[in-house]
């Protein structure tokens, strides 16, 4: 989920623990030695870690190297000494409350041009022109971002009922929406595994088996992670919840630092290939990532049905992604190759903190039994007339029955109902876009001009395609993306006379591939940036190189898969 809206990727904060009189009187009354050991009733400074989400990061894992820091003893005060002058403290000054000024002028500017000063068609009622404007100031927004992505989604939210532009009943019609509930059901799924440890259990076993090289390292982590994807369905989770982790573990093991000339021995290379395997990983399965079902309900209101979405999704994703993901670490390696090609200590570090997790432990059982029965629901329920949705709901149920997640749980994942909001705002107003015939305009306008410049469906495709993918340039959220072009792109493809299923799938995959084109195009790209392993430079040349890359493998390869399956 997946936004960009990361405050900080590693902040750190200090907690003072006082001395107590007790404590005071015993220090005055023994002689001044430097402190050897930890005790918790003298005046210490604690440095804690918090990454992009305190509630789906893990315990520090045992692969960490121990930090030693030096503490000097505490002095007591003495009667004899003069009193120390009181310097009064510097006043701090509050950061800015509210919206951020110049964000919030461009925002609302955008929205009042388009109202304004921009001729309504012809062909365009007044309301759907008013609701246009307000929208597109709403994405406007999600882009400058002068409030957090939900609040600033309220407002526009706010702004169609102020404005008499949508009903009451309307503009909220999207908060019962199947497809959106799945999508923050499947918030408290990602948090079980978390939890449970069971996905760093499975990440582990595979640095176990195949991490002698530092090439089989990546294949171990990649695979892992391919796994894990359609039951742990945020890419962003799973980057800083379980390999993040390991691979700064793994990466200062072999003396592999961030910030340095060192960090090109290791911990580049498995980053980058993380990184860019992430999205293709994500595109594999349809709850592999947030974003994947919203498009297939943005589809579906443009009438395009995808049936046995969960399978249909899959078949058309599995050999491009599946050739896509065994290309991937080998190409970086190529490219962008680490200083250390063996790791023939991996192996033994990964049996030694499995052997310090223990056996299985019930939490983790109940985790796999409850998303194999996810999984299964989700490829048969169609045929059993289970939606989706119940399916989520069903296996949530089992996960709070049994004790694996609690209530609370549910309750601080900020994430989710983060999403619901801004996600239901969306799609509400993507939707009435749609009613009130603003989208039907757009695709004739784009169609018309297609058909001056007589171009056939597939090189309009192939366009269409292109632009879609590096229009992301311009967005530091797939989901953002997602709300504000995908249902225009959409219907630009079938104005165009691409296959409705076709272009509906393709669009969605991509939304997974541009994750990975610059430090900031998505919640992943955010956290893998963070560690500190990667220059900028680098970022932006090889998700530009592996974006050619990947639209070259699923362009061919998929090309004669999907005409293989019937999609066109």
């Amino acid at each position: 989920m997946e936004s960009f809206a990361l405050h900080s990727l590693s902040a750190t904060s200090t907690t003072s623990f006082p001395l107590s009189s007790t404590s005071a009187a015993f220090l005055r009354h023994r002689s001044l030695q430097p402190v050897s050991k930890f005790s918790p009733s003298l005046s210490i400074s604690i440095s804690t870690q918090r990454s992009f989400s305190s509630s789906l990061i893990p315990k520090p894992l045992v692969f960490s190297p121990l930090t030693r820091k030096t503490h000097f003893p505490i002095r007591a005060s003495s009667s004899s000494l003069p009193p120390a002058e009181v310097t009064p403290p510097t006043p701090i000054s509050s950061p800015p409350q509210g919206a951020k000024v110049i964000p919030f002028i461009i925002s609302i500017a955008i929205g009042l041009l388009v109202r304004f000063f921009v001729p309504k068609p012809v062909d365009v009622t007044p309301q759907g022109w008013q609701l246009l404007s307000i929208f597109v100031s709403t994405i406007a927004g999600l882009v400058l971002s002068p409030l957090p992505v939900g609040a600033w989604a309220f407002l526009g939210l706010t702004t169609s009922i102020v404005t008499r532009t949508l009903t009451f009943s309307t503009a909220f019609s999207a908060f019962t929406n199947e497809v959106i509930w799945l999508i923050v059901i499947s918030f408290f799924f990602a948090r079980g595994f978390v939890k449970t440890g069971l996905g760093d259990r499975i990440a582990t076993y595979f640095v176990k088996w195949l991490g002698k090289s530092t090439l089989g390292l990546s294949y171990g982590l990649t695979i892992s992670e391919a796994l894990i994807a359609p039951a742990m369905p945020s890419t962003t989770a799973r980057a800083g919840g379980v390999f993040l982790p390991i691979i700064k573990s793994l990466s200062l093991s072999a003396g592999s630092r961030p910030g340095d000339s060192s960090s090109r021995k290791l911990g580049a290379y498995l980053v980058q290939s993380q990184f860019q395997s992430a999205g293709n990983s994500s595109a594999l399965f349809l709850t592999a990532a947030a974003q994947n079902l919203l498009c297939l309900k943005l589809a579906e209101e443009l009438g395009v049905i995808i049936s046995s979405p969960w399978v249909s999704w899959f078949k058309a994703a599995s050999l491009p992604a599946i050739v896509s993901l065994l290309l991937t670490p080998l190409v970086l390696y190529k490219l962008y190759p680490p200083e250390t090609k063996d790791t023939p200590d991996a192996p033994a570090m990964a049996t030694k903190k499995l052997e310090q997790m223990g056996p299985v432990t019930g939490n983790e059982w109940v985790m796999v039994g409850t998303m194999l029965l996810a999984v299964s629901l989700w490829v048969f329920g169609e045929t059993l007339g289970i939606p989706s949705v119940v399916t989520a709901m069903i296996g949530l149920s089992i996960l709070l029955l049994l004790g694996v997640l609690d209530w609370d749980d549910c309750l601080s994942e900020k994430s989710a109902w983060d999403t619901l909001a801004w996600f239901a705002v969306l799609v509400g107003m993507a939707g009435q876009l749609t009613n009130l015939g603003i989208v039907t305009w757009m695709s004739d306008s784009v169609a018309t001009g297609l058909q001056s410049l007589s171009l056939s469906w597939p090189a309009a495709f192939g366009v269409l395609q292109a632009a879609y993918f590096f229009i992301h340039y311009l967005f530091a959220s797939q989901t953002g993306h997602v709300g504000a072009l995908y249902s225009a792109f959409l219907a630009m493809h079938l104005a165009a006379g691409v296959p409705g299923v076709l272009a509906a799938l393709t669009l969605a995959y991509n939304t997974n591939l541009f994750g990975a084109l610059t430090h900031y195009s998505s919640g992943q790209a955010a956290v893998y940036y963070g560690a500190g392993y990667v220059d900028l430079p680098d970022v932006f040349k090889m998700g530009f190189v592996m974006a050619v890359i990947n639209a070259i493998i699923w362009g061919v390869v998929g090309t004669f898969w999907w005409k293989f399956l019937g999609l066109y």
